[in-house]
């Protein structure tokens, strides 16, 4: 559901709402004002009781029948019955039977009084008084409920059809409405979901309103700019530094490859010597090759395939346990595949094994754990300083206590660009003594 069918559908449910309360204090008003003019009428009719009771004897006179003046009679629409003094409770049973409230009101200690009651299936509106003058006599006077229950009931249908029309122009009226104050959020979505599907940053927005979606406009397209500008920048960091570290690494690997000729050196050891360092600078320049594919990771570049994390792992650990004066190694490897490239997965899983052993005192111990695709390792040097966890994986980024160690501060900005990559996450948990490193892929499931 569109956010523009959710806003009509909003304004017209808050103005069924509204219309339904209005109809209902409507209706309850109208149906007060009914039930007060019954009553009026009610007691009206009570007050020509004298009248009535004279009228009812000329027609029994002029009759010639015997009909007991306790009986109810109809006068126009009104019910209308005498109960003659003495009034005993119980008595008088051709209508409704009296009450103690009647006899007390034939007695003048209780005022007229009004309540409904049923006879014969009807349901009645009474009116119970003392007949003036009469030495204890009622006039109960009444009128079937149903008189106005028609008015009501149209009343009724009518206030429900209002209602409901009402709530359905709202919900379209606004839904019309919604289109032209959402459009600049339209804009703003559809910018973004370009910047998504395309990568290209130099998508812009063109909201120039003065409220609080004009200023979410301009800010993003603010930001936009800044972002552009920070990934070119970043992309000519690389292309620099590459352009710039190749011509030398290329050189220095000539010139080691003449000195490791036979002719070359003197010395003995010096052919060995020189090998390592051919080594050396073939690790540095697949260092350099890396940051240039990294840098293109998110255009699909990567190589993917189902790997052990287990073993990969296992390599890593037996080349960093081979160096002379390295920490003791400790390891929990449960089997574990993921879909990754095998070469990057290495890399980044070296890079925290080199950091670990960098910071780890000497005869310190390093555990490293792999499981349900999470990679650990935990070691027991200085730690990180809490100001510093948000930003160990910034690209670059050196804390105050490692800058005057050796090392460019692209490890492990390397090891979140490979993992993020491949869907995954990476952490620094700093501990009591020392830190833990985790990195978590998606596991491949059987």
């Amino acid at each position: 559901m569109t956010l523009r069918t959710r806003v009509g559908l909003a304004g017209g449910v808050v103005v069924l709402v509204a219309l339904a309360i209005a109809s209902a204090v409507v209706y309850s008003t109208v149906r007060a004002d009914l039930r007060g003019n019954l009553d009026d009428s009610l007691a009206q009719t009570a007050s020509q009781s004298p009248t009535i009771a004279a009228q009812l004897k000329q027609k029994i006179a002029d009759t010639g029948h015997a009909m007991p003046i306790e009986s109810p009679v109809v006068v126009g629409s009104t019910l209308v019955q005498f109960v003659t003094a003495p009034v005993t409770r119980g008595s008088n049973r051709a209508f409704v039977a009296v009450t103690e409230l009647d006899v007390a009101v034939a007695r003048g200690v209780a005022d007229a009084y009004f309540q409904d009651v049923t006879h014969d299936g009807v349901d009645y509106r009474l009116h119970t008084a003392l007949v003036p003058n009469s030495r204890g006599t009622l006039i109960r006077v009444a009128r079937p409920l149903t008189d106005g229950a028609d008015v009501l009931t149209a009343l009724a249908a009518l206030l429900v059809s209002l209602t409901l029309i009402g709530g359905l122009v709202a919900a379209l009226a606004a839904r019309l409405a919604a289109r032209r104050v959402l459009r600049p959020v339209r804009v703003l979505t559809d910018a973004v979901e370009h910047v998504t599907a395309t990568r290209d940053l130099r998508a812009r927005v063109d909201l120039t309103g003065h409220d609080e979606i004009g200023r979410l406009g301009r800010s993003f397209a603010a930001m936009m700019t800044a972002l552009d500008a920070s990934v070119h920048a970043q992309r000519r960091l690389v292309a620099d530094a590459s352009h710039e570290l190749r011509t030398p690494l290329t050189s220095l690997t000539t010139n080691l490859e003449l000195l490791a000729e036979d002719d070359g050196l003197r010395d003995p050891e010096a052919p060995a010597q020189v090998r390592s360092a051919i080594a050396q600078v073939g690790e540095l320049r697949t260092l350099v090759n890396d940051l240039i594919d990294l840098a293109r990771y998110g255009e699909g570049t990567a190589r993917a395939e189902d790997t052990r994390l287990d073993l990969v792992t296992g390599r890593v650990i037996a080349k960093a346990a081979a160096r002379v004066g390295g920490p003791r190694f400790e390891s929990a490897l449960s089997p574990c595949l993921v879909h990754v490239d095998p070469d990057a997965i290495e890399r980044a899983v070296g890079n925290l094994v080199d950091n670990a052993v960098k910071w780890s005192p000497p005869g310190g111990r390093v555990l490293v754990t792999v499981a349900d695709g999470e990679f650990a390792i935990t070691d027991e040097g200085p730690g990180i300083p809490p100001a510093d966890v948000p930003f160990v994986f910034d690209r670059f980024y050196r804390s105050a206590q490692a800058r005057s160690l050796p090392g460019s501060g692209l490890g492990l900005a390397i090891v979140r660009r490979v993992v993020e990559t491949h869907g995954g996450t990476v952490a620094a948990e700093p501990l009591d003594r020392g830190v833990r490193m985790r990195l978590r892929l998606p596991v491949v499931r059987d």
